[in-house]
């Protein structure tokens, strides 16, 4: 039996019967509602044309965040709110000050992706509560839109002139009653000229379907799976949805280690990581994706994906990361380094699903960092991403675990320079032949993003950073080398 998609949008509960599984919000919001303001750009979720606020009931609180409509798909709106750029009209007719702003400080020209600025805005404008934006909080919040007209600066001029605008304040207790009237406590199954989605509710649910149909595509954050649908026209199939298991986006500490669920989002996943590891992370989360995309996109998504240009899994794997899988018979973790197998092949069963990570806790005699090189600063793939975690007792090494993304099929460790360090003393002169070895340990490709030789050099002097930042001897501070890192 088919159940209707059912979420709130423009003051009424929406049903949809018979769109199709893989429609997009954007399709649905454009094509059957006619509500164009919502823009289509890139289709890929980079451009932020499409921007849009999804509300969700999170323990019980309504939980607002901006996401990208061009690759989300209508099914997951089920039990939520979906806010547009034609929600912000006021009843009087007024414009919203996120759009008054936009209009006094002249962020508008051809005024295609303006829509997506403003809801982006409009959802800085909810999370500050009407408050002035910091600098840093603009450009993280802005860092999924692009413009090609203004510069940004007016921009940026009316992110900060909204706050000085009459408030306008939203009611998240009415919001609340409405999203509490759609929940589901078991499973949903939507079903159109015979494509089935199913969205579970508990891991056991999860759990039962992923034996009985273990060729169904897994959908969580739909960052990756969307472009799929949209850039490489591929049919799904039957589509299993992790989104609704509450269970799977739990986020705690365990026996010395952070429990983080696969469900659990990039952004709310970084912000745990970054309680404990607030200097070593802060830069990486905040040039992960742009905020749109971490709103949606899942850590354990990324690390199922399993690129090997992925920013998460080198300074996982690098900190000794284990991965817990979840199948028909029970739970088993091991080595997140263990799970690649070669490029997009990964030791998964057909019947299991990534449940759980569990990152190893600060010590305090680990030294550990990661860094990122990318052609832009802001919502770009990295040529190379590194990550070092080396337990020293003074001078000596104890431990040595290297990790890099970019250097090969897979997010790999330099197993042969490990060998080497371990043991010996964190000098110059072992440097120098450490960062020899990485020529053993991998052989890069070219691409377009960089040539095999940046790569290696690149690797090799990130190695050399980070003897700077950790020598026994005057190490450099980390803050003269990350002088424009922002907190997210």
């Amino acid at each position: 039996m088919s159940d209707p998609i059912r979420f709130y949008y423009r003051g009424a509960v929406q049903e949809v019967h018979d769109a199709a599984p893989t429609q997009t919000v954007l399709q649905h919001l454009r094509e059957d509602l006619h509500c164009t303001g919502t823009k289509e750009g890139c289709a890929e979720g980079d451009c932020g044309a499409c921007t849009v606020v999804l509300a969700s009931l999170v323990n019980g609180q309504v939980e607002m965040k901006t996401v990208n409509a061009c690759i989300q798909l209508t099914p997951t709106l089920d039990g939520k709110a979906l806010f547009s750029v034609e929600d912000l009209q006021q009843p009087d007719g007024a414009l919203h000050p996120v759009q008054q702003a936009m209009v006094e400080c002249h962020g508008s020209q051809c005024g295609f992706c303006t829509p997506g600025f403003v809801m982006s805005l409009w959802g800085m404008y909810l999370k500050k509560d009407g408050a002035e934006p910091t600098r840093c909080e603009i450009d993280d919040g802005l860092s999924g839109n692009l413009c090609r007209c203004t510069g940004y600066r007016p921009i940026i001029d009316a992110a900060k002139r909204m706050s000085v605008l009459p408030k306008v304040s939203f009611d998240r207790d009415a919001l609340s009653m409405q999203l509490q009237g759609l929940q589901r406590d078991s499973l949903h199954t939507y079903v159109v000229r015979g494509q089935q989605f199913h969205a579970p509710r508990t891991v056991d649910e999860l759990a039962q379907l992923r034996a009985d149909k273990p060729q169904a595509t897994l959908l969580a954050g739909s960052t990756d799976v969307g472009l799929w649908v949209t850039k490489q026209l591929r049919e799904l199939g039957e589509i299993i949805y992790l989104g609704n298991v509450a269970a799977l986006k739990t986020i705690d500490v365990q026996d010395g280690m952070l429990a983080i669920g696969a469900g659990a989002s990039l952004n709310d996943a970084y912000a745990a990581l970054c309680e404990h590891y607030p200097d070593e992370l802060s830069e990486l989360w905040q040039r992960f994706a742009s905020l749109p995309i971490r709103n949606a996109g899942t850590l354990g998504g990324n690390v199922a994906n399993g690129s090997p240009i992925g920013d998460s899994m080198p300074w996982l794997i690098a900190l000794g990361t284990q991965i817990v899988l979840r199948g028909a018979a029970g739970q088993r973790s091991l080595p997140l380094e263990d799970f690649y197998l070669g490029y997009q092949k990964k030791d998964l069963r057909p019947d299991e699903f990534v449940e759980a990570l569990r990152v190893p806790l600060p010590r305090a005699q680990v030294k550990f960092r990661t860094y990122k090189l990318a052609k832009r600063f802001d919502q770009d793939i990295s040529a190379v991403c590194a990550a070092f975690a080396f337990e020293l007792d003074g001078e000596r090494i104890v431990e040595a675990r290297i990790a890099f993304g970019g250097m090969a099929a897979t997010p790999q460790r330099a197993t042969q320079t490990e060998t080497f360090l371990r043991h010996q003393t964190w000098t110059e002169e072992n440097l120098v032949i450490a960062m020899g070895l990485l020529a053993d340990d991998y052989a890069p490709l070219s691409d377009m993003r960089a040539s095999n030789t940046y790569r290696m050099t690149t690797a090799q002097n990130l190695l050399r950073r980070f003897w700077l930042e950790t020598r026994h001897s005057a190490p450099l501070p980390r803050t003269a080398l990350n002088a424009y890192a922002c907190r997210a």
